[in-house]
């Protein structure tokens, strides 16, 4: 992922180098706990190692943006908070200035999500919550996307099975909270526009499967004596309804320090598109 407008520059560089108060060490680097005025505006306060920021510390962009946590040798690494332009958060592990580890997004529209980051997007166990409808979707993700097993919760029942590509696909079911449940596959329906069909297979339709395959008995009955069928018809649906609102439609690809941009098209449900808008351009100059 390109995080242009997001590299933290090194200290001490550049022929205007702001300002600093704070102690330097013998090599005349900023080195212990000091502040500095950065010659784009910006500012920073906290611990300095050799003249770079290593240790906890405060960066604040001057459109409002804030990161807060800790650094690694001018690069977020360890804990950190931030706040990006829009109001949203993130609150989790940065490992070399990205999202990556254990951490929770809270979106601009009340949406969260909560679960394991891989190099700024979703990647691992995860939950997303969305505000408007209380669904859940919980499982694995794989690079922003749902990928294998998961689970999507709604209020009074719940679909489980397999995703590809964020979406529903192979075998599942629908569990209902009044303790039934429809087992069938998502299968693929090709038409004017990409759908998703799914056949429900019932106890009846597995019975009928089984006496087709058994041996015959011929027995003679009555004329215009007509057998009652219990075969259940395959039913196609469009999962219009069912499909997971897409968590992964407008979480941006770059995170621009104090810019809002978005990274991923929208799908259903409408996440908010600025995951990755940390500035609107502003590098972290410090020098």
């Amino acid at each position: 992922m390109s995080d242009v407008g997001s590299e933290e520059m090194d200290e001490e560089q550049g022929p205007y180098l702001g300002e600093y108060e704070g102690p330097r060490n013998d090599k005349d680097e900023r080195h212990g706990q000091g502040k500095a005025t950065l010659p784009n505006g910006d500012t920073y306060e906290g611990m300095y190692e050799n003249g770079k920021r290593h240790g906890h510390g405060v960066y604040r962009f001057k459109n409002g943006s804030r990161y807060t946590g800790e650094y690694i040798k001018n690069k977020k690494h360890g804990n950190g908070t931030f706040i990006y332009p829009d109001g949203s958060r993130y609150e989790g592990c940065w490992v070399d200035d990205q999202r990556c580890g254990f951490g929770k997004y809270f979106y601009v529209n009340g949406d969260t999500y909560e679960g394991e980051w891989l190099n700024h997007v979703r990647h691992g166990q995860g939950t997303y919550t969305y505000a408007a409808t209380g669904t859940k979707y919980v499982g694995t993700w794989n690079s922003g996307k749902r990928e294998g097993h998961g689970e999507l919760i709604h209020a009074n029942h719940k679909y489980v099975g397999v995703f590809k590509d964020d979406r529903p696909m192979g075998k599942g079911k629908y569990v209902f909270d009044i303790g039934c449940e429809q087992h069938g596959e998502y299968l693929g329906i090709e038409q004017a526009g990409p759908t998703t069909g799914i056949h429900l297979a019932s106890e009846e339709d597995e019975l009928e499967d089984a006496q087709a395959d058994a041996p015959t008995t011929v027995t003679d009955e009555p004329a215009g004596q007509e057998q009652e069928a219990s075969k259940t018809p395959e039913i196609k649906i469009d999962d219009a309804e069912d499909k997971a609102p897409s968590p992964v439609q407008a979480e941006p690809s770059q995170e621009q320090e104090g810019n809002q941009q978005a990274d991923e098209a929208p799908a259903t449900d409408q996440e908010p598109a600025n995951e990755d808008a940390e500035g609107s351009g502003n590098q972290e100059t410090e020098s």
